[in-house]
């Protein structure tokens, strides 16, 4: 028989169980560790802040105060907006009032990016208006600056002289027949051929127009006028008519947006063309017009050019 102590150390010892932990020793152990982690977390914040980051200069474009989204804001841009502010200003602005500006330029930038994302370019018509409105601008506005000089005024005068001619003056009378509402179409017809018929008869105009017209808005005056001015009084179709007349003539009645008028060309004055002198200054502007005009064709077909354009030869 063994021997009992013999027994007791050949038996493998068991490990004795921890014994609990107090709770109030977990918490401050959890405390620790969190102040632990804290401590470690600034540590790294500090040696972020004590490295230097990138200079604005190197985030920002050239010659830009700010971006969005990659979008600059430039300098220049800012100061007239500044500029613009301090105008509006009797003390001078303060930093604050630069930073708020700068603040709406960026928000400016924001909603039309956002606008841009929305489709506004592609889906709504005012929008899409005034940005072809503002591209037409930008290419027409260089070439309106230009100026022509001496020659290059005399031979636009020269090739575009019946343009710059001064249109005749008539003497005109005019019957007006009403229609709607005052009466049927038919009828104010009727009644305006059987005016042009008895001027034509040899009738006294006030007669006729006493006997067949109606009263007048605005009365024509007695003396020749410009083309354009008689068109103020009895419309454009009637001034159409009346450019073709003959001294003496009597027309055939005139649809316009009153009724019918009858016309009686009472004298005409031809037109003449002025010296380059005395409309120096219009062949100036209209020269600048068609140089803008030529400058948005060619920039329309360079662009028309180089865009993959798809449209059927015959419309449906």
């Amino acid at each position: 028989m063994s021997d009992p102590f013999e027994r007791e150390c050949a038996t493998p010892s068991r490990p004795m169980a921890a014994a609990p932990e107090p709770a109030a020793s977990a918490q401050r152990r959890a405390r620790a560790l969190l102040a632990l982690g804290a401590a470690a977390g600034l540590a790294l914040a500090g040696v972020g802040i004590m490295r230097p980051g990138p200079a604005l200069e190197d985030v920002l474009p050239a010659g830009a105060i700010a971006s969005v989204n990659g979008i600059a804001i430039r300098q220049e841009e800012f100061q007239r907006a500044v500029q613009a502010l301090a105008a509006d200003r009797r003390d001078p602005l303060a930093q604050e009032d630069e930073r708020h500006v700068l603040d709406r330029l960026v928000e400016e930038e924001l909603l039309v990016q956002r606008g841009m994302e929305l489709g506004l370019a592609q889906h709504d018509r005012r929008v899409r208006g005034d940005i072809v409105a503002a591209v037409i601008q930008s290419v027409v506005s260089e070439s309106e600056a230009k100026e022509p000089d001496d020659a290059e005024l005399e031979a636009f005068y020269a090739e575009n002289r019946d343009y710059f001619a001064r249109s005749g003056r008539v003497a005109v009378r005019q019957i007006l027949v009403r229609a709607e509402p005052v009466r049927a179409d038919a009828e104010a017809l009727a009644r305006a051929t059987e005016a042009s018929k008895r001027l034509r008869d040899g009738e006294a105009f006030a007669a006729v127009d006493e006997a067949l017209g109606d009263p007048q808005v605005a009365i024509l005056p007695a003396d020749a006028l410009p083309l354009p001015t008689l068109r103020e009084y009895v419309g454009p179709t009637a001034a159409r008519a009346a450019e073709t007349m003959a001294a003496g003539e009597i027309s055939e009645p005139v649809r316009g947006s009153a009724g019918y008028a009858v016309l009686v060309l009472v004298a005409r004055e031809p037109g003449d063309v002025p010296p380059l002198a005395d409309v120096r200054e219009e062949v100036r502007v209209e020269w600048r017009r068609r140089a803008g005009d030529t400058a948005l064709r060619t920039y329309l077909d360079e662009l028309r050019e180089r865009a993959d354009v798809r449209a059927p030869d015959v419309l449906p």
